[in-house]
């Protein structure tokens, strides 16, 4: 475990002020305290998250908030008032408030990059090691992974739609303050430019962007001077909002105050396209040929594809981003596939419940191309020795990457850099999936995923 610095990365990690083996459900500390008791706990297992399925009508998934684990993990302990609360609440024995005090996670976990597209029964996160120590893991895992690939997947939708033009996040008073920040990495890891949460940049050293609102209009004697006043502060490169009383006169007199090189202004209101237009005329004609054009306004991925036509520069998206679009969560498990017997041996296990059946062994994932385009998602499912000997076809991509080994991340996936390495990856990953992928139209998952048990 490192000290709590995004290695690699001149930016701190998250600054976990609250213990986040807390951040968990009450049953996993009944159930190592229990596991602990019968002498199970040390049991080596695999632990696998993936879903079942994408929300309704989803072409694909972006894996998003791995870095994000790590960092948690890093400050994943109990200090003396946790491990009070735990013992005078009952909910687990003197035993293992002992055994409580000296654990520092020392597990394996492997899965698909950040970035990385995803799909049915992809194995997206595999934990290994005692039950003890990966049964606590499985809230916090869920609830970051589940989050982050959400919004990741909702931003990387509005990407495409945006066409090539840059889109923000400006989600943070959509939704609860932390995931907020959660929301601004995870926009940025799907396709996302800049954010408007300052914690968010300054965690992750991303984009901060913004200027003023309407208040900030309202609050002067008139418009022209608290344009007089933003340009003062923030000089003419600034972005000057404009729908708070009439467009067309607020954008004559940010051009008078500002002069033709204005950096931008930005519309919050109406119909969008229509305005934009006029705009853009409207700024040409006053020979403010090269200021930009922001739109924001409850933003989704369908109301940018309608905006392609329009003379529009840039995004702001809030809403819509923060909760997913319309998908808040991905439906992701954390499912035991493979445990250590009492003989020793690790033995496959598996739920039969219906429509709840899970794949047993531990996994490994692949994906084949045709052309340049990907086809199908290969899932192998085995023993250690059984995946060890398996031989890939020729030009199949393997799709895990390393986290930790024994307890130690991998520095190289966390931190500023790991999110700008994710946001890449993802345009890449997604360039390789057919064109259908970006269409909005609701249909089954770009590719199908086979799963092959050896």
């Amino acid at each position: 475990m490192s000290d709590g610095t995004a290695r690699g990365s001149a930016y701190p990690s998250e600054d976990y002020s609250y213990p986040t083996a807390l951040m968990t459900d009450m049953y996993e500390y009944t159930m190592l305290d229990a596991a602990l008791q019968d002498g199970t706990a040390s049991r080596r297992c695999v632990f696998e998250v993936f879903t079942r399925h994408l929300p309704a009508g989803r072409r694909y998934g972006v894996a998003a908030g791995q870095g994000r684990i790590l960092d948690a993990l890093e400050s994943f302990h109990l200090g003396e008032e946790d491990l009070r609360f735990l013992s005078d609440q009952g909910i687990v024995s003197p035993g293992t408030i002992s055994w409580l005090e000296r654990f520092s996670f020392s597990g394996s976990i492997r899965g698909y990059r950040e970035g990385e597209m995803f799909f049915p029964n992809s194995p997206i996160l595999q934990v290994e090691g005692s039950f003890a120590e990966c049964t606590l893991l499985e809230t916090l895992i869920l609830s970051i992974l589940n989050y982050d690939s959400a919004v990741a997947s909702a931003a990387s939708r509005m990407a495409s739609a945006a066409n090539g033009r840059p889109c923000m996040d400006m989600g943070g008073r959509r939704t609860n303050e932390w995931s907020a920040v959660a929301a601004s990495r995870a926009a940025v890891v799907g396709g996302f430019q800049g954010t408007a949460n300052l914690l968010a940049a300054k965690l992750y050293g991303l984009k901060p962007i913004g200027t003023a609102a309407h208040c900030f209009t309202l609050l002067h004697d008139s418009e022209r001077d608290a344009f007089t006043s933003q340009i003062q502060a923030l000089g003419v490169d600034t972005t000057l909002l404009t729908d708070t009383y009439d467009i067309e006169q607020a954008v004559r007199t940010a051009v008078e105050v500002a002069g033709p090189e204005l950096g931008g202004v930005r519309i919050d209101s109406g119909d969008l396209a229509s305005l934009a237009q006029r705009v853009r005329n409207q700024l040409d004609a006053l020979g403010a040929t090269t200021t930009k054009i922001t739109v924001t306004n409850d933003l989704d991925e369908y109301a940018l594809a309608s905006l392609q036509t329009a003379p529009v520069d840039s995004y702001g998206v809030g809403t819509m981003l923060v909760t997913g679009s319309g998908a808040p969560t991905c439906a992701m498990v954390y499912k035991l596939s493979e445990r250590e017997g009492s003989d020793g041996v690790m033995v496959p296990v598996a739920k039969k419940s219906p429509d709840k059946a899970t794949v047993p062994g531990r996994k490994l994932a692949y994906r084949s191309y045709e052309y340049g385009l990907a086809d199908c998602e290969h899932v192998i499912s085995g023993s250690e020795d059984q995946l060890a000997a398996f031989a890939p076809d020729e030009g199949w991509k393997n799709l895990l990457v390393q986290y930790m080994d024994g307890g130690e991340s991998d520095a190289r996936y966390q931190g500023h850099e790991a999110i700008t390495a994710a946001h890449a990856y993802r345009a890449k990953a997604l360039s390789e999936l057919p064109i259908t992928a970006q269409s909005l139209m609701k249909g089954d998952p770009v590719i199908p995923t086979e799963v092959l048990s050896l």
